[in-house]
């Protein structure tokens, strides 16, 4: 039996998810999580084989919450399961360590089979991801990238949080860091993208459309 653990901030979400896998019968739901602490509470009572996990929590910031998920249940898998994009989150998020992604208008039958493969030991790479992994292994050493595809997770993460309107302290609680650190990491992607403040950072976002909406 393959033993699942939902995290959306969203009931009806993970309403529907237990709906959809609990029609397999190899397959159940042992817990749910709507937050990034919930989920950090849940995880050391439980066994489970697959996380299937949005990324967008509000107590969160991007990819930050697989490194709590790998230090708290080493070995176990973690399908994200996410509303942006495969092209701006999915390969930053198999290179942080998740074993799938897919995004929220993806089929119930890729679901199902992201679970499984998963569960399996298997990465669950969908066509657009694994060309995009081959595109960051082809343009590694390019200089003609653009300049936040060679800022590090935790510096792209918080780009992505401020040019979404978050402030520095809410990102610090968000990515369990202190506000010194997290000050560090927005001075090196300013001078890494050679800008200037955080409206600089906020209309590089946008013109690059790097968050939706």
């Amino acid at each position: 039996m393959i033993r699942v653990v939902l995290v959306d901030d969203h009931s009806l979400i993970r309403d529907g998810l237990r709906r959809l896998v609990e029609t397999e019968p190899d397959i159940t739901v042992v817990g749910e999580a709507e937050s990034a602490a919930s989920l950090r509470a849940l995880l050391p009572k439980i066994t489970a084989n697959v996380v299937v996990l949005d990324i967008s929590l509000p107590d969160s910031v991007g990819l930050s919450l697989l490194d709590d998920v790998r230090a708290l249940r080493p070995g176990i898998g973690v399908l994200v399961l996410s509303m942006h994009a495969e092209d701006r989150f999915a390969v930053r998020a198999i290179q942080a360590g998740a074993s799938g992604y897919l995004c929220k208008g993806g089929s119930s039958d890729q679901i199902i089979e992201a679970i499984r493969r998963i569960a399996a030991g298997e990465r669950y790479l969908t066509p657009i991801v694994a060309e995009e992994l081959a595109r960051t292994v082809e343009r590694r050493g390019e200089t003609s990238v653009a300049p936040h595809e060679a800022l590090s997770r935790r510096e792209y993460e918080l780009l992505v949080f401020i040019g979404a309107g978050g402030t520095i302290r809410d990102a610090a609680e968000r990515m369990n860091l202190s506000v010194n650190t997290v000050n560090s990491y927005r001075s090196r992607l300013l001078a890494k993208m050679r800008l200037a403040s955080n409206a600089d950072l906020v209309h590089y976002v946008l013109r690059h459309n790097l968050i939706d909406g």
